[in-house]
This record gives C-alpha cells, sequence and structure tokens, in this order.
C-alpha cells in the first residue's frame, strides 16, 4: 500500500450530511492507511457537553469560544458525546463565529499529525482543510439517511419514529446548508459519492481508488 513519504503529512477531508455513511467511510480509510482519524462534529458536541457539565449558558459566546479552546481532541468519548441532548445543544452553539474559528484552529492542528490524517464533518474541504489533496463529499437522499438511522436505534432496542427523523433530517440539512459561517457544500474539486444504493464496502472501495490515486502523485 502506498503511503506518503515527504514530510508534509496527507490530509483527507470527507465531507457530507447526517448519515450519509462518511463516519464509518472514514473510520475504515484510517485504519486501512494508517492515518490519525477526527470526526469534527464531536468537538462541538465535546465543547457542549463540557457547558452543560459547567451549568453554563449556551448562548454566550465568549464563554462557549473558550470552552472550545480548551476541548482535548484526544479524549472524544463517541458513545458519550453521541447523547440527543448534547447533540442538540451542539447545534446551537455551532452557529457561532467564535467557536468555529477556535475548532477550526484545533482540528487544523490536527491535519497535520504524520504520516497523514482523516478529518470528517460539514466544511472541512471548503474551510479546515482546503488544500487537502484528497477531498470526498459523501451523501445520500434524506430518506435514505432517515431510514439508516431508524435501523440504528432499532438495532439497540430502543424506541424510533421514522417520520420524526425524517424530519429531523431534513431540518438539520437545512440548518447546516443555509448557515452563514461555513456552509455544507461540496468543494468544488471534492469527488461525490452517493452512497443512497451504495455499500459501505462499494463506498469504500471508491474512495480506496481515489486516495491511491493521489498517494502515487504525492510520491
Amino acid at each position: 500500500m502506498n503511503k506518503p513519504t515527504n514530510a508534509i503529512p496527507f490530509v483527507i477531508a470527507i465531507d457530507g450530511p447526517a448519515a450519509a455513511g462518511k463516519g464509518t467511510l472514514s473510520r475504515q480509510v484510517a485504519e486501512t492507511y494508517g492515518f490519525h482519524h477526527l470526526d469534527t462534529g464531536l468537538t462541538y458536541r465535546a465543547t457542549a457537553k463540557a457547558l452543560l457539565d459547567a451549568g453554563l449558558p449556551l448562548d454566550d459566546e465568549a464563554t462557549a469560544e473558550k470552552m472550545a479552546r480548551e476541548v482535548e481532541l484526544a479524549g472524544l468519548d463517541r458513545d458519550i458525546l453521541s447523547q440527543h441532548e448534547i447533540g442538540e445543544a451542539a447545534s446551537k452553539i455551532a452557529v457561532m463565529p467564535g467557536v468555529r474559528r477556535a475548532l477550526v484552529d484545533a482540528q487544523r492542528r490536527f491535519a497535520k499529525k504524520a504520516p497523514g490524517t482523516v478529518l470528517d464533518g460539514r466544511d472541512i474541504g471548503t474551510v479546515v482543510c482546503p488544500r487537502a489533496p484528497v477531498k470526498l463529499y459523501v451523501t445520500a437522499s434524506a430518506e435514505v439517511r432517515a431510514r439508516r438511522r431508524y435501523d440504528e436505534i432499532v438495532a439497540r432496542g430502543q424506541a424510533a419514529d421514522f417520520e420524526a427523523i425524517f424530519e429531523d433530517v431534513k431540518r438539520r440539512d437545512e440548518r447546516d446548508m443555509g448557515r452563514a459561517d461555513s456552509p455544507l457544500k461540496p468543494a468544488e474539486d471534492a469527488h461525490l459519492l452517493d452512497t443512497s444504493e451504495m455499500s459501505i464496502e462499494a463506498a469504500f472501495q471508491a474512495a480506496k481508488s481515489l486516495i491511491d490515486l493521489a498517494l502515487n502523485r504525492n510520491t
């Protein structure tokens, strides 16, 4: 397997809407290439959790920015940070420019880790790492993404309402794509992966082909 041989860490930027499969793909890519992985959405959730734990308001941008600058990226616990109330709190602070600046700074520092990194989120290819040699935009229809989320919840033995999840997915899309600061959109040079009718393995193989091509150019 090809790996970067120069001194510049190789960055893979993976963006896309909620439940499109970018997280699963990102983790598989990072494991395959021996790269560091960061789910940047967890950095916003970690900031929100810190505010909640301290009993601090979620509408004070200066306080939220201070918390964001103190987030330790090495200690992000996906299981804890995936709790619904933390996600709701994260959505409130994620629109704050000060919080976004602080976390983008931290994410860019992470992207400098050798031999390479995989960052997934909403604005990696457009804002965080616009010069990444590989940019992927992973998407799927809102209905498919809602069905995936519904199936995940049911598989955990929990009750789920498909229509409510479907509406939540559409609301998140509207919020992410419509925000003034770093809206969700594909980078101009991003490769589109529509996983609506694609298995995880097929998506991984498509991504791997693109990554291998870029690594060959990089060596």
